[in-house]
């Protein structure tokens, strides 16, 4: 067997709950990002590196969300 069928129940509950709603899960992607101790240029990335003042008028570093 290989996952997410480990617990075929409980995919099929998940599954289920998809159909009809929207699902926000929630997990410790904050936690795992702090792990990287990324500075400012790492949360920004390329996309928006040359953003700062025209559209975002604070630092990103350390907004794990």
């Amino acid at each position: 067997m290989t996952l997410p069928y480990l617990n075929p129940d409980r995919v099929q509950v998940l599954l289920d709950a998809l159909k009809q709603r929207i699902l926000i899960i929630d997990g410790a992607m904050g936690t795992m990002i702090q792990s990287y101790q990324l500075d400012e240029a790492g949360y920004r990335g390329e996309r928006f590196a040359h953003v700062h003042g025209a559209g975002c008028d604070h630092d990103l570093k350390g907004n794990n969300d």
